[in-house]
């Protein structure tokens, strides 16, 4: 398939793993499902589905490991510009540690951080949100695979 078919089926893929959390947030009261860094990872689910960086198990605990990170420094030490580059840090290293490595999910100590998150952002959106993306992403690969062996 070319460049610009690959390139297209990603973008549409990401637009509408992004589409299911907006209208599910939307459809329900008082629950976030979205937050920036799950854009990024659309880019890597769609459009590099083979990566290690973009498997199920790199996406959700990736996010789940770095978030985690940043509520414990939000609740219990405090947020300042060292505390935040420490996070970051502990972020990136408990990623490649437990090699659960998602880049995108390296931006969720800050988030948290400076927004102000406690526990219950752990469920949502950083968990429903990023098993909704890799379900998304599994079931839009397995069309695509149909599309593609019925075009052949």
């Amino acid at each position: 398939m070319n460049n610009i078919m690959v390139s297209s089926f990603a973008g549409l893929g990401a637009a509408l793993a992004i589409g299911v959390l907006s209208h599910l947030e939307a459809s329900m009261t008082q629950v976030a499902l979205i937050m920036a860094p799950f854009g990024a990872t659309t880019v890597l689910v769609f459009g590099l589905p083979n990566s290690p960086l973009a498997q199920p198990k790199n996406v959700v605990f990736g996010h789940l490991i770095t978030a985690l990170i940043g509520v414990i420094f939000t609740q219990y030490i405090g947020v300042n510009a060292m505390t935040l580059a420490v996070a970051t840090g502990l972020g990136v290293t408990a990623m490649l540690m437990s090699k659960t490595t998602h880049p995108p999910a390296g931006a969720n100590p800050m988030l948290i951080m400076l927004s102000g998150q406690s526990w219950g952002f752990l469920i949502t959106p950083v968990l429903l949100g990023a098993v909704t993306i890799v379900l998304v992403g599994k079931v839009f690969h397995l069309m695509q695979d149909k599309v593609q062996r019925s075009a052949a």
